[in-house]
């Protein structure tokens, strides 16, 4: 039978006592529990720092297989390289050709010029004579021409080897201004452009200031109508005058008076005066003056 008996414990510092059976030995043949084992001091209740599942894993082999680089990113690895050698090759080339003589300027075609000579204009530009085409600009070219007053704007346009074309809008003269005995050539800005003593050398009408300096208003008003003029009805007229900006009147060289008024709807006077002027005189009415200052309703008397 067995026994009844339970095991007991020693006070700490003590060996614990073992269930020895009914003959005072240990059981033989009866595998130890967990329980048993804690009992006995074999094992702790927390795992001990020593233990295998605590280890760090050990290291691969030498032998381990390594995959080939995808396809993928060895074509865009390429690609990236390839590119990058272009940009250098493009790069230097730029770089050469800024600097070249091969591509220095030797000529200069100068294009849309009237006041103006050829000559003149390629006087003015020779410190671009060597200069290598890329190198040069509109702007540059502009600050060499900007002491002839007579050019508005200009462009250019490189034709290698060593070929420069210079095209030049020049100022459109609209009037000569009488400054005393001397006429003065300007456009609609009032810039200058020539001066003359002769005002029948330049068939253009003849804007009187009088004794005194005529107001930048009252003489912006009266090139702002001769500049909205077709140039054949321009070459037509005398002189050009303005008693305020709301009255400005024209001369034709036949004598017949112009009534402009404002500078409102200047586009459709100029196109109402022109075909007024396009009408046959008549011997037996001839018309003295030609007022189109209401330009739907134009007058002739």
């Amino acid at each position: 039978m067995a026994s009844t008996r339970r095991p007991t414990y020693k006070r700490s510092g003590s060996k614990p006592s073992v269930d020895k059976g009914p003959s005072g030995k240990p059981p033989v043949g009866r595998p130890q529990t967990v329980g048993d084992r804690q009992r006995s001091g074999i094992i702790s209740a927390s795992k001990s720092a020593d233990e295998p599942g605590d280890q760090p894993s050990a290291p691969l082999p030498d032998n381990v297989v390594s995959f080939p680089e995808p396809r993928a990113r060895r074509i865009r690895r390429n690609i990236i390289i390839t590119a990058c050698i272009v940009a250098a090759l493009v790069a230097g080339l730029l770089v050469a050709a800024i600097y070249s003589p091969a591509l220095a300027v030797r000529t200069i075609t100068v294009q849309g010029t009237k006041m103006l000579t050829t000559e003149q204009i390629q006087t003015a530009l020779e410190p671009l004579e060597g200069k290598p085409l890329p190198q040069v600009s509109d702007s540059e070219v502009s600050a060499l021409l900007q002491p002839l007053v007579q050019i508005k704007d200009v462009t250019t346009q490189a034709r290698p080897p060593s070929g420069l074309l210079v095209q030049v809008q020049e100022r459109v003269p609209v009037a000569l201004l009488k400054q005393g005995e001397t006429f003065q050539l300007v456009d609609i800005e009032g810039v200058q452009l020539s001066s003359t003593t002769d005002p029948s050398s330049i068939q253009l009408p003849v804007i009187d200031g009088g004794g005194g300096a005529m107001g930048k208003d009252l003489f912006h008003a009266i090139t702002g109508v001769l500049g909205a003029l077709p140039a054949d009805v321009l070459t037509e007229l005398s002189d050009a005058s303005a008693k305020s900006v709301d009255a400005v009147e024209l001369k034709l060289v036949d004598g017949q008076t112009i009534v402009w008024g404002n500078a409102g709807e200047k586009e459709l006077k100029a196109k109402v005066l022109e075909a007024l002027l396009k009408v046959p005189a008549d011997p037996k009415n001839p018309v003295s003056v030609y007022d189109v200052s209401v330009p739907r309703h134009p007058v002739t008397r």
